[in-house]
């Protein structure tokens, strides 16, 4: 009974110690954020100067509505890893006197790495049993390894002034 409850003890704390960092806490909700530009025109061409920018610098449009692009570009650092970076705009009116839009933008990078598992061949045959066979396979997959939000100003300065030079 005693040897229960210092396991039941000793899986709490250790349940504690490895708690994920409550990241939320530190979030400023900072007025002046990188993440949107405003442009004299319509939301609508806005959108398509945004995607014709995505386009000109090989992003793969992934999904497109009258106000919202979504793209993603896949790098490959090293040969067993790879990078994706997912990007996303939304348009709208951002009021004032005359056309005027705003462009969020929001980069996400998402990181992969190549993982093999090794799998021996086996047979079983009723009344006899199971017989493991010589023969090795293995199966590569890239398995998600993290995802970040790209918060870098001058990421989104380059992104908004590409945009830019697609204004009418």
């Amino acid at each position: 009974m005693r040897t229960r409850f210092f396991l039941c003890a000793a899986l709490a704390l250790s349940a504690c110690s490895a708690q994920v960092p409550q990241v939320y806490r530190k979030e400023a909700f900072d007025p002046s954020s990188p993440f949107e530009q405003r442009f004299a025109t319509t939301p609508e061409v806005a959108c398509e100067a945004g995607r014709r920018a995505l386009l000109s610098q090989g992003y793969l449009i992934d999904s497109e509505e009258a106000m919202k692009v979504q793209a993603t570009k896949a790098f490959q650092p090293v040969s067993d890893q790879q990078v994706k970076l997912v990007l996303s705009i939304f348009c709208v009116p951002s009021g004032g006197e005359g056309e005027r839009a705003a462009i969020f933008a929001n980069g996400r990078e998402l990181r992969y790495v190549l993982k093999a598992s090794a799998a021996n061949a086996g047979l079983t045959v009723s009344g006899i049993g199971s017989i493991s066979l010589p023969w090795n396979t293995t199966n590569d997959s890239l398995v998600k390894v993290g995802e970040q939000t790209v918060t870098d100003p001058e990421f989104y300065r380059r992104f908004f002034a590409l945009i830019d030079t697609f204004m009418p």
